[in-house]
Parts: C-alpha cells; sequence; structure tokens
C-alpha cells in the first residue's frame, strides 16, 4: 500500500481523467468503480482491478475491507481526504474506488448463443436509463445487452454506481448501429421486437416471446427511428391506461423484460 500525498503524481491524474472523460476512458480501456457497494460487488464478482484507491480516512476505518481490495488489484493507493474528494464524481465520497479494465464482450460477439432473451438500447442518453436497464436484466436474467455505440457512456461513473453491480453481472456488447446489427446479424439468430408506439404494435399482453428472442428500447426523446423499427420482425406496445402518451425508457424496457421472463 503506497502513500501518495501530492496531487501531481501519474496515478492520480490518470485516475481524475478516466472519471472526468470518455474518449480517455475508451482510449485506456479502463473505467472507475467509485463506492463502497460498488468495491464490494467487484469483489463478489470474483474481478481483478489495475488501481485500489482509498481515503485516508476509509483506510483507517475500514482496513479490513482495505486488504481485500488490496489482493485484487495491481497497484494499491491511499491519499488524503481532501484529495479523494477532488477526484470522486460525488457529492458526499465514501473513500473508496477501483480502476478496473473494460468488461463489454464486444470481441466475443461472434461466440453468443442467442437462444436466450436479449435486450438492445438504441441511442439510449440517460445514465440512469442505462443502469435500471442493467439492473433489470440482472433481476430478470436477460441474457445480454446490446448498447450502440451513440448511446450514452455505459461506463460513465453514474452509469457504473446505479447499476449497483449489475455492470459486473449482465453481459453487455457494443455494436455500431441497430439496423445493421438487426438485419445481418439477428435476423438469423431469432424474432426482434421493436418497442414503439405506432398502430400496428401489438400488446405487450397478448404477445408470448420466443425462447430466443430481442427486444429494442430506443432514445428517450425520439423513440426509434423508421430504420430500426423496419429491420425488427414484429412491434410491442405497452398500454397504457392514463394521459401519459409514453413511459421513461428505463422502466419500459423493466416491464418488458418482466414480460419476456414471464414466458420462461
Amino acid at each position: 500500500m503506497k502513500f501518495i500525498k501530492s496531487r501531481e503524481n501519474s496515478t492520480l491524474k490518470h485516475i481524475h481523467k478516466l472519471v472526468k472523460q470518455k474518449k480517455y476512458r475508451n482510449k485506456c480501456g479502463q473505467f472507475v468503480a467509485e463506492g463502497l457497494r460498488t468495491c464490494q460487488d467487484v469483489l463478489l464478482s470474483n474481478l481483478r482491478a489495475d488501481v485500489f484507491m482509498c481515503s485516508e480516512d476509509f483506510y483507517t476505518k475500514s482496513m479490513e475491507l482495505c486488504l481485500r481490495l488490496e489482493n485484487i488489484a495491481d497497484e494499491a493507493i491511499v491519499v488524503p481526504n481532501s484529495i479523494f474528494n477532488v477526484l470522486s464524481d460525488t457529492k458526499t465520497p465514501q473513500g473508496v474506488l477501483l480502476v478496473m479494465k473494460t468488461l463489454d464482450k464486444t470481441s466475443d460477439i461472434d461466440k453468443i448463443d442467442y437462444n436466450g432473451k436479449f435486450l438492445l438500447l438504441d441511442n439510449m442518453q440517460n445514465p440512469d436509463n442505462i443502469s435500471t436497464v442493467l439492473r433489470s436484466s440482472d433481476a430478470f436474467s436477460v441474457k445480454g445487452v446490446f448498447v450502440t455505440r451513440d448511446s450514452c457512456d455505459i461506463y460513465s461513473p453514474k452509469v457504473v454506481r446505479g447499476s449497483m453491480g449489475a455492470i459486473f453481472r449482465v453481459p453487455f456488447y457494443m455494436i455500431d448501429s441497430a439496423p445493421d446489427f438487426l438485419t445481418n446479424v439477428y435476423s438469423t439468430k431469432g424474432i426482434s421486437f421493436a418497442a414503439c408506439l405506432t398502430d400496428t404494435a401489438e400488446n405487450i399482453k397478448d404477445v408470448i416471446f420466443p425462447a430466443n428472442s430481442l427486444v429494442v428500447i430506443g432514445n428517450e426523446a425520439n423513440g426509434l427511428s423508421h430504420a430500426t423499427i423496419n429491420a425488427c420482425d414484429r412491434q410491442v406496445i405497452i398500454p397504457m391506461k392514463g394521459r401519459i402518451d409514453s413511459l421513461n425508457a428505463g422502466v419500459a424496457a423493466s416491464i418488458i423484460m418482466w414480460e419476456m421472463s414471464a414466458n420462461e
């Protein structure tokens, strides 16, 4: 365990950039998992970390946990509370974080067993919605989640924390284009459903999802593009009785995943 007191330290500068910059995370192939619950989920998932960092207060109060986190990390450092607070992405830092290698299974996309239920997020922009989708995917045993690259960064600190550990357990894959993936890859693997508000969409309560099925959820403001809808085999809609005309994307995805799991 190293004690570092200078903000000019190269590792601290590296962590700061990982927290703040999506492009830097992509370039380095790393992200930051911050917070007590998140770090405990890493331990439960039997993953390794590149760096373990904690504040002096956290180290003093949680030495046993610090030892466990140090054992899974290639580098372990302790910094003054004031420095940790500057590097943290939260308003009330808990004093502990891990630097992890990216977790997506994109390189294994050609090896996927498509006999299962999948979700595809097309240009989803709200980090809260993406973290909700990951949590619900974990809860309802969704086999995997595809995420278009124009969506919100799945490795943003807010998504990682909000997923409540699901990001470490749910397989996810980055894709360039939803229509291209649906047409050129998934069309021979299973049945795809566009979640949309069209007049031709089927009431989700009347749909029996096949064992190999995928539902596409779109952008919060604009929904799915015509190209994506046309690339899907079928369309589904969640019926609503109130005056509201649409649901939050994360909520809608969760309802759909519940219906998908009910068919098993």
